[in-house]
C-alpha cells in the first residue's frame, strides 16, 4: 500500500536530504545571515502549518528568532498584506500550488522582504516566488496523508536552524535522526497490535509541548484525515485551562512525552489524569516513568535530543494511525472527501 510505503521511505528521505542539501541549505543561512534578519514571517497550511509550528520552536530556542504564522487570508481575500518588509518571509508547502501560500511570499518580495520556499517540489510557483529555496527532497509522495514530506520539512527547518547557527555539534545531532526512525519502523509490528485497542475510539485529545506541540498537531490531523476519529490537540500546559474538563473515565488521551526540558511537567499532568480522571492514556516516550503509567506504552529510541524529537516521535504516530484506520475496516488510500493537493485562496 502507498501510505505504509512511503512511511517506510523516511530513513532513506531523511538521509539523503541531510547528504544532498547541507551546502545549499548552508549557502541560504548564509545569505540569511548577510541581511542580518532578526523576524521571521512564515506562510503554510495543513501539515507544512504543522511544520512551522515546528519551526517556531527550533527558530526560536535556537537561533533567537520571533516567528508571527501568518494569515494567508490577509493577502489573498482580504488584500490588506501587513508590513513585512524586514522579516525572512517563509513559505513551506508539499506541492508549491496553494495559490495563498504564494501570494504571501510574492507580496513579501514585492515589499523587498527576502523570501524562502521549503518545498517538494523545487520548479513550482511558490519556489518560483522565493529568492531562496530549500529542496526536501522527498520525491513523489502519492498518499493523500503526507508523512515523507512533513518530516522532511521538519528535517529542513532544524538543518537550517543548524547552519544559521553555523553549530557543527547539531549537525552530528541531526545525523542521529534517520537511524531513529528505522529503529521506530522496526517495532511496527507492536505498534499495530496496540491500534487494536483503539479501534473502536470515536475522539480523543492529543496533547504534546514545546518541541512536540507540532507533534500533536500532526497526530491530530493524521486521526482525523485516515480514521475519522474527532481528535483534538492541546499543548499540555493549555489543556489545563479548561479542556481538562472534558475528561471522564475511559477518555482516550494520546500523548507525545519524550525527554526533555518540559517532561516533567507532562508526566505531572498525566500521573493527575490517570489517578483522578481515570483516563485511556496512549504514551510515545523514551521515558520509563512515563511509559509505566500509561495503559498503551509506546516505545522511542533513546538519545535523540529533544529538538529533534519530534521527527523521530511522528513516525510512531503515524503507524498508530495507518493500522487504526485498518483495524476500524476503512481505506487507507482514499480518505473520503481529500485530494493530494489543496488549492486555497
Amino acid at each position: 500500500m502507498t501510505l505504509e510505503r512511503e512511511i517506510h521511505e523516511q530513513p532513506d528521505v531523511l538521509a539523503r536530504l541531510l547528504e544532498s542539501q547541507a551546502d545549499a541549505i548552508r549557502a541560504v543561512a548564509a545569505r540569511v545571515r548577510a541581511r542580518g534578519l532578526r523576524t521571521v514571517f512564515l506562510a503554510a497550511r495543513g501539515s507544512s502549518d504543522n511544520a512551522g509550528l515546528y519551526a517556531k520552536y527550533v527558530w526560536g530556542v535556537h537561533n533567537g528568532l520571533p516567528i508571527a504564522l501568518a494569515a494567508p487570508s490577509l493577502f489573498s481575500v482580504y488584500k490588506r498584506p501587513p508590513v513585512i518588509a524586514d522579516s525572512l518571509v517563509v513559505g513551506i508547502s508539499q506541492s508549491g500550488q496553494s495559490p495563498d501560500i504564494v501570494g504571501v511570499l510574492e507580496e513579501g518580495r514585492r515589499q523587498g522582504a527576502e523570501t524562502l520556499a521549503i518545498v517538494n517540489a523545487p520548479d513550482s510557483p511558490l519556489a518560483r516566488a522565493a529568492a531562496s529555496v530549500i529542496d526536501i527532497s522527498a520525491g513523489d509522495e502519492r498518499a493523500v496523508a503526507a508523512t515523507k514530506t512533513y518530516t522532511a520539512q521538519l528535517m529542513a527547518v532544524a538543518m537550517f536552524s543548524a547552519a544559521l547557527a553555523e553549530d557543527q555539534a547539531r549537525w552530528d545531532e541531526l545525523s542521529r535522526v534517520p537511524g531513529a526512525v528505522a529503529q521506530v519502523l522496526e517495532g511496527e509490528g507492536a505498534i499495530a497490535a496496540h491500534a487494536e485497542r483503539y479501534r473502536f475510539m470515536n475522539h480523543c485529545v492529543v496533547l504534546g509541548r514545546g518541541f512536540n506541540y507540532a507533534t500533536a498537531f500532526e497526530w491530530a490531523l493524521k486521526l482525523k484525515e485516515l480514521s475519522y476519529v474527532v481528535a483534538e490537540p492541546y499543548s499540555s500546559a493549555d489543556f489545563q485551562h479548561g479542556p481538562m474538563a472534558l475528561l471522564e473515565r475511559g477518555f482516550p488521551v494520546l500523548a507525545a512525552a519524550p525527554g526533555g526540558a518540559v517532561f516533567d511537567d507532562t508526566l505531572a499532568l498525566l500521573r493527575r489524569m490517570v489517578k483522578e480522571r481515570l483516563i485511556e492514556l496512549l504514551v510515545l516516550s523514551d521515558r520509563k516513568e512515563a511509559l509505566d503509567i500509561a495503559h498503551t506504552p509506546v516505545r522511542l529510541p533513546a538519545g535523540i535530543a529533544e529538538w529533534l524529537t519530534p521527527i523521530v516521535t511522528v513516525v510512531a504516530a503515524q503507524l498508530l494511525c495507518l493500522h487504526l484506520t485498518r483495524a476500524k475496516g476503512l481505506d487507507t488510500e482514499s480518505p473520503r472527501g481529500l485530494n493530494k493537493v489543496t488549492l486555497t485562496h
